[in-house]
């Protein structure tokens, strides 16, 4: 199923994406795709059924998504995890070596906004980067999992993520990578929740990423360093992961850090397209914070 969430911010409401592209009404079902919903199978259950059988009410004038914003697929995220150098192609490319181990930081939950919403460049910012990720969603309470098995058993679905990230900040200011990572509007998500049983295999996608309709990142998972199932598993020996978290799973090869001098880093006016094929696409224009 592709769930998404359509109104304007703090005010979406739940809905589904059909097979024939029409928006469909889950407000009867549940009052929010959160991670409430995503840990009660059973009434995925009945959503998917009404799904199947074409019941589910047309979303507003004959299911048309046109004018209509959408929000992050996911309501009331509790963290956002993150892996960094998680790419051959990119650890190569920004001259580190490849991490012995997942390197993991954490990006607040309040930068998490719509596919399509402004991204903000930060006041002083003159390294502000791309990355497109693919996202984890969890479905299950995560705590010490053992084996790549119980590890992907405890995804809800999978989301295409813009981890925007600003390279002085992250780098050169001292402290850890946080200060990088945390400005607002910093992680575009969506536009949908793809549930995890339409991803037959997350280690074989493909990632897109082009600024001003130029081409600067064309990469697949299958260059994970740590694939979806490691990661998940990583983490949850660390911290405890709670439905509606989410993981995004680190870039591959292609951001600005990685180019020559001059490194063509992002300005307000630019505009960043992304996707990842099966979930979706995301088009943001940058303005000044």
């Amino acid at each position: 199923m592709k769930l998404l969430r359509v109104g304007p911010p703090g005010a979406e409401r739940p809905a589904l994406l059909d097979g024939d592209g029409t928006l469909r009404d889950l407000s009867s079902f549940t009052d929010d795709v959160d991670g409430s919903l995503l840990s009660d199978t059973a009434t995925l259950d009945r959503i998917r059924a009404a799904a199947e059988a074409g019941v589910l009410p047309a979303y507003g004038e004959a299911g048309d998504a046109t004018g209509l914003r959408i929000g992050p697929p996911v309501g009331r995220i509790g963290k956002v995890v993150c892996i960094g150098l998680n790419y051959h192609g990119h650890a190569a490319e920004t001259g580190q070596a490849t991490p012995a181990e997942p390197v993991v930081f954490l990006k607040a939950a309040d930068t998490v906004v719509g596919p399509d919403d402004t991204v903000l460049v930060p006041r002083g910012s003159v390294k502000t980067d791309w990355e497109v990720e693919l996202a984890i969603v969890i479905g299950r309470t995560a705590r010490y999992l053992e084996t790549d098995e119980e590890a992907l058993a405890h995804v809800a679905g999978y989301a295409l993520a813009h981890d925007v990230s600003e390279r002085e900040f992250q780098i050169e200011r001292g402290g850890t990578w946080d200060k990088g990572k945390n400005c607002e509007t910093f992680n575009p998500l969506g536009p949908w929740l793809v549930t995890a049983d339409e991803v037959p295999d997350p280690q074989d996608l493909t990632l897109r990423l082009w600024v001003n309709g130029e081409l600067k990142q064309e990469g697949s998972t299958s260059d994970q360093i740590f694939p979806v199932a490691e990661v998940v598993r990583y983490v949850s020996r660390f911290m405890t992961l709670y439905p509606g978290d989410v993981i995004n799973t680190g870039t591959p090869a292609g951001v600005a850090m990685g180019q020559p001098e001059p490194k063509p880093y992002l300005r307000p006016g630019d505009v960043v397209e992304l996707e990842i094929e099966g979930l979706g696409r995301q088009r943001q224009e940058l303005k000044s914070a």
